[in-house]
């Protein structure tokens, strides 16, 4: 496998905080891939190093085969759009991409006025009159014509409206099939992500819980239900990610690539942000009643 993102023992701390710890990951090359958890996890400290806004504290990053921001030619490797889906207020699109064509060596017109087009973008319009979804499609329109290897998007439709959020998310997979770049999105709607990637990375306190093809992570991941047990004498071969108890049930989500045998579990399937919240609970100890996370740790 390729990696686009490479990361060993990446941490970076302000005073004496540690805002990424200990992140070790591959994302591959030619993926979409979904970064998820909750609000402080360290999710735009990864992707601000990722484009080297920041520099590690700890630990080793490396984009697109290089340094990320070490030159010029690292720097027209990789697109970003950041949380708020930047753009200037004062500019029109024409000039958005006027700008954007002067500052990027990679710089693909084409690109660039097709999607305006197809967008009914007005080039003459300020980018300050347009509304939040044209805006997001205008920074995305950006980032794409760059020519980028790897595209980094940082919550870019957390402040659209459904159907905003939905033909933007349409628009970037149609980019993706269309010009086979690799994708890094971070987002707390996990639904969106479920449509769209196809890897996953999930980060909580800081450091990677787990990290995955998606596809294989819904074949191995099972919530088992049964009578009250001790999670001690589960098999070797099941990883416990977390546990909840009553005085008579027990409900388990574990992780195996093996068969469950035992005929005392009721074996059911979990979606992607089951398994999300599964692994932001904090699996307790045997026989334990462990941390319950809730949907609002996502938003």
């Amino acid at each position: 496998m390729t990696a686009i993102v490479r990361a060993d023992g990446l941490g970076k701390r302000y005073r004496g905080n540690w805002a990424l710890s200990n992140c070790t990951l591959e994302i591959p090359a030619g993926s979409v891939s979904g970064l998820v958890g909750p609000n402080g996890a360290g999710k735009t400290t990864l992707l601000n190093l990722a484009v080297g806004m920041l520099a590690p504290t700890a630990g080793t990053i490396e984009v697109c085969g290089g340094r990320p921001g070490a030159d010029a030619a690292q720097l027209a490797k990789v697109g970003y759009v950041a949380q708020d889906t930047p753009t200037y207020p004062g500019l029109t699109v024409a000039e958005h991409l006027r700008l954007g064509a002067h500052l990027n060596p990679r710089w693909d017109d084409a690109v660039a006025q097709s999607r305006v087009d197809r967008l009914g973008l007005d080039p003459g319009k300020r980018a300050g009159k347009l509304s939040g979804g044209q805006r997001a499609q205008l920074a995305l329109t950006l980032g794409l014509a760059k020519r980028p290897d790897l595209l980094i998007l940082d919550e870019p439709v957390s402040s659209l409206d459904p159907l905003a959020r939905r033909e933007f998310l349409q628009s970037l997979m149609e980019a993706v099939a269309e010009h086979e770049l690799s994708v890094l999105l971070s987002s707390h709607v996990v639904s969106d992500l479920e449509r769209v990637c196809d890897h996953l990375v999930v980060l909580v306190d800081s450091e990677v819980r787990v990290e995955g093809d998606v596809e294989t992570l819904l074949n191995t991941h099972h919530r088992l239900t049964g009578p009250q047990r001790d999670t001690s004498r589960l098999p070797a071969n099941q990883h416990l990610v977390s546990a909840s108890h009553t005085d008579r049930q027990s409900t388990l989500v574990v992780r195996t690539e093996a068969p469950i045998l035992d005929p005392a579990w009721t074996v059911g399937q979990l979606s992607l942000e089951d398994i999300v919240l599964a692994y932001m609970e904090r699996a307790a100890p045997a026989g334990g009643v462990p941390k319950q996370a809730t949907l609002e740790a996502l938003r």
